[in-house]
């Protein structure tokens, strides 16, 4: 049997947006990482100084999403407990678009509804997970 023939194109096109998908929020986490969760956390207490949230809360989420991210994108990466960290990573993003809402910032949550989708998906279709750790590569 051959290669082409054990992972069939919906396998096939399940692990490719599994692994953007993730690839994509590890980078999100990754770099804020690199640049600093300090200044990070100073980005998102200016982004929503008008707000009613308090500054504190808003300090502590710019100092967690970093890491966040990118476990859960490397999860859902390398596809170790895929459903959990699809699960998480949706809850993630609604958290994600009230901050964007609360700000008016559409756009920013315009594209959180195609990262929505992508997940989604994911999840709907987690019956052609091959080539991750949950199912022993």
């Amino acid at each position: 049997m051959t290669t082409e023939s054990k992972l069939s194109d919906e396998k096939l096109a399940y692990l490719l947006l599994r692994v953007l998908a993730g690839l994509n929020l590890v980078m999100h986490g990754v770099s804020r990482l690199i640049a600093g969760s300090a200044q990070f956390a100073s980005k998102i207490e200016s982004q929503f100084s008008h707000t009613m949230l308090p500054v504190w809360s808003l300090h502590l989420f710019g100092i967690v999403l970093p890491p966040i991210e990118a476990l859960l994108g490397l999860l859902i990466l390398i596809g170790l407990r895929t459903r959990a960290a699809l699960v998480a990573a949706m809850v993630w993003l609604l958290i994600l678009t009230f901050g964007s809402s609360l700000i008016q910032d559409w756009q920013a949550a315009g594209t959180q509804l195609l990262y929505a989708l992508a997940f989604t998906l994911l999840l709907f279709f987690r019956r052609y997970n091959a080539l991750s750790i949950d199912t022993g590569l």
